[in-house]
């Protein structure tokens, strides 16, 4: 009988944080690629008509202010309104229907169109840093979840090319969090400790997944990543739960490893790597206090789609959409190529 590879064989992983399987087929980086490919990323100068930079005029007709950091506005097209009527009462258990608000605010993160995190100071991170956490204490105060993200790319849906977040605050925990936080809440009941404590723990010891590492941060590709190059952020010390709870130290490391990480990926390619980040904490709301999610960490996920090139990207459709997610080599080989990756010198910079 032939012994497993890892790097050669198919196999499942599974995810404890949301109770599923990923297939993992690393032999299908062999095949030969005809299908589609992504036009490669022009490098284009800033338009001086972009509506989310210091002084241009909106959609919605607002004028943004001269901001030199960061800056916070309501969203011109919401997802999400705090004003709404509730759906009338289900005739029948099949057709449910219940009452959502909400808000969506815009945050820039730089007044330069140019600018990416990678290519931001460590200070001007921080400033976004400490703008989310102003954000989420804001919102929390009313709202049961509070989701920061960051769309880069027009791969990725991004149809703005300024550096910049959007931040959805809801009523409801949506599907993901709630996934995540009854499946950490088990773990935590069976075992007495929060399940990516553990985890972190385990791939300290083994360092096989981990990308980068500092005094208070691990990036890491996790082991059941299901994008060909994801990450997560996971803090070393002091149990955050959620991001109010980072210390000044734990924010300046952030700051600093969020900038290695993004130059990591954007030389990976030599572009500017596209992506969907954001932010996952416990649960947010008018009856919840520090240290009330001990089963809780903070953590980062960052979810890009490039697979082989700055052109080819990784297809979620099909057998992911219909089975189960699925990816093309193994988390532990994505680790090694983001690993020799210059995390110093930007590729613009050389």
């Amino acid at each position: 009988m032939q012994e497993f590879e890892a790097t050669e064989h198919q196999h499942v992983r599974y995810n404890p944080l949301k109770d599923e399987w990923i297939l993992v087929s690393p032999h299908r980086c062999k095949r030969p690629w005809s299908g589609q490919t992504e036009q490669a990323p022009e490098e284009q100068p800033p338009d001086p008509n972009n509506p989310l930079r210091a002084g241009a005029v909106r959609s919605s007709g607002q004028r943004n202010p001269n901001y030199t950091s960061t800056y916070v506005f309501p969203n011109d097209f919401p997802a999400l309104l705090e004003r709404v009527p509730e759906p009338p009462t289900p005739d029948h258990p099949l057709f449910q229907a219940s009452q959502a608000k909400g808000t969506c605010r815009v945050m820039c993160f730089h007044p330069d169109s140019a600018m990416t995190i990678p290519l931001m100071s460590v200070t001007e991170i921080l400033a976004v840093i400490d703008e989310w956490i102003n954000q989420l204490q804001e919102l929390g105060r009313r709202y049961t979840w509070v989701q920061i993200f960051e769309n880069k790319g027009a791969v990725m849906g991004c149809s703005n090319p300024h550096p910049h977040c959007q931040i959805w605050a809801s009523s409801f925990l949506p599907n993901e969090p709630r996934v995540k936080d009854r499946c950490q809440k088990e773990f935590y009941t069976k075992y007495g400790k929060p399940l990516l404590v553990d985890y972190l723990d385990q791939e300290i010891k083994k360092k096989e997944r981990i990308v980068l590492q500092n005094s208070e941060w691990v990036a890491l590709v996790p082991y059941w990543a299901a994008w060909p190059y994801e990450t997560m952020l996971l803090p070393i010390n002091n149990r955050p739960q959620r991001m109010s709870d980072l210390s000044d130290s734990q924010k300046m490391a952030l700051a600093e490893i969020m900038k290695q990480l993004c130059t990591k990926y954007d030389n990976l390619f030599n572009c500017s790597f596209p992506y969907s980040m954001g932010w996952h904490g416990a649960p947010t709301g008018p009856s919840k206090k520090p240290g009330d999610a001990p089963h809780w960490l903070f953590h980062g996920i960052y979810l890009p789609p490039l697979l082989r090139s700055a052109t080819v990207k990784k297809f979620m459709v099909g057998y992911e959409m219909l089975a189960q997610p699925q990816r093309d080599l193994t988390p532990e080989q994505a680790a090694d190529k983001l690993r020799e990756c210059d995390h110093l010198v930007h590729y613009k910079n050389k």
